[in-house]
């Protein structure tokens, strides 16, 4: 009996060994999450269901962090004793989805942004209670997908035949990257495929350009979150507009370097001719131009005769003439020719006037113009009676030349045929001055 009684207590003593670990293992604090990894859209809510298993009947101390990419967790949210608060960021857009106090402690979020995404964790603390390791956190992992936005759509290139252009996407957010895609709209659209199209980078590359590659081509940005695209149209043209930007630059600058030269040239040839102008009119010399007035000249043995028309080189040269020397010429002298030569010859004088014979060949010439002595050309007295011939000495008197009369002043003409060399002096004013 005792042994049975003995074996009796210690099959006791097990049993309630294992009630008190059944009672301890109800009694330990855990935190259940139903769904460790959430995604959602970015501007709808997510709902991050979490409870809590406790026989505590106390309130429970309740936090909520999130942890972003290589960030430090936040705390976002806090309840103790019966009160909320939450964290500026998600003011307005967070809380719990149960009334507190309760076991179910789920948030929802709403209006969610793209910085909503990172991983959330729920720290839960009950008095009269205590978890084993890590059992009061809850961790879920929430990403935020962002649809692409709107892109933008460029033309890289001068889209004439026979060049190459790029076409290029590029959508400013988005999560996840979005890819793209190319298409020219057409009535039946043409799609685009690598190498040509690029659906990481977004581009599409056109080269030896036709006048077929005249369109309307789209783009499209597309994720998980959503889609959206953009057009550009592309005009090829038969000539580059750098080539024409190039050509009207140069020529401009050849149409003003031209101008440039010609205005110098006018302006050269301007100044070359007033100078010219300005050189002929000072070396012009005044036909109109009055004579100046006779210089009176003293009477005397050694005065001559004012000449109407006198010139510097007559007044300044006649007082040199001399007299005719007193010997009377043979009445078979002749006027020489050629030479030039007239000496002995003596103009006779009638009348108070020089008479000179009438050369009878153009090649003859007179003697140079003597001065009168005492009013008279001969120092002896003239005969009265030169109308009669008479005969001397046996031998036969000549004729009487026949006498003309010149005028008393001297003439170009009579300069000329006495041997005077024709000289051109300059004019002069009535006041003294050259012209």
């Amino acid at each position: 009996m005792r042994i049975i009684w003995g074996s009796w207590r210690h099959w006791l003593r097990v049993l309630g060994a294992l009630h008190l670990l059944m009672d301890f293992s109800m009694a330990l604090l855990e935190v259940h999450v139903e769904q460790k990894s959430l995604t959602v859209i970015e501007s709808h809510s997510v709902t991050l269901p979490v409870w809590y298993s406790s026989s505590s009947e106390e309130k429970p101390y309740i936090t909520w962090y999130i942890q972003r990419a290589q960030e430090e967790q936040t705390q976002i949210l806090k309840y103790m004793d019966g009160e909320v608060d939450i964290a500026e960021a998600f003011t307005g857009r967070l809380n719990f989805v149960h009334k507190m106090p309760a076991k179910n402690i789920s948030i929802v979020i709403n209006k969610t942004q793209a910085s909503d995404s990172g991983q959330y964790r729920c720290y839960v603390n009950v008095r009269n209670d205590q978890s084993v390791g890590s059992g009061n956190i809850g961790v879920i992992d929430v990403s935020i997908l962002v649809p692409p936005s709107k892109p933008a759509c460029q033309l890289h290139g001068d889209p004439y035949i026979g060049a190459n252009v790029t076409l290029s996407c590029k959508s400013s957010s988005g999560h996840p990257v979005p890819m793209y895609s190319w298409i020219k709209k057409a009535a039946v659209n043409v799609v685009y495929f690598p190498p040509v199209h690029d659906a990481v980078k977004g581009t599409l590359t056109l080269t030896n350009l036709t006048a077929d590659n005249t369109g309307v081509y789209q783009c499209t940005s597309r994720n998980i979150a959503g889609v959206s695209d953009c057009n550009i149209t592309v005009e090829v043209k038969s000539v580059s507009r750098t080539a024409i930007i190039v050509g009207a630059v140069v020529g401009s600058i050849a149409g003003l370097c031209c101008l440039a030269i010609l205005a110098a040239v006018l302006f050269y040839l301007y100044r070359r001719g007033k100078k010219a102008s300005q050189d002929e009119t000072e070396n012009d010399i005044k036909e109109d131009a009055p004579a100046p007035k006779t210089l009176p000249w003293p009477k005397g043995n050694d005065s001559g005769l004012a000449y109407k028309n006198g010139t510097l080189s007559s007044m300044s040269s006649h007082r040199d003439h001399k007299p005719y020397p007193p010997k009377s010429p043979s009445d078979t002298t002749s006027v020489n020719t050629a030479t030039g030569s007239n000496l002995g010859y003596r103009p006779p004088y009638v009348n108070g006037r020089v008479t000179t014979p009438t050369p009878s060949m153009s090649s003859q010439s007179l003697p140079t113009y003597m001065a009168p002595s005492n009013g008279n050309y001969y120092s002896t007295a003239v005969p009265t009676n030169r109308g009669t011939l008479q005969k001397t000495n046996e031998v036969d008197p000549q004729p009487p030349r026949k006498e003309i009369n010149i005028p008393s002043g001297v003439t170009s003409s009579n300069l000329v045929r006495m041997g005077a060399v024709p000289v051109m002096v300059p004019a002069q004013s009535q006041a003294g001055s050259l012209v």
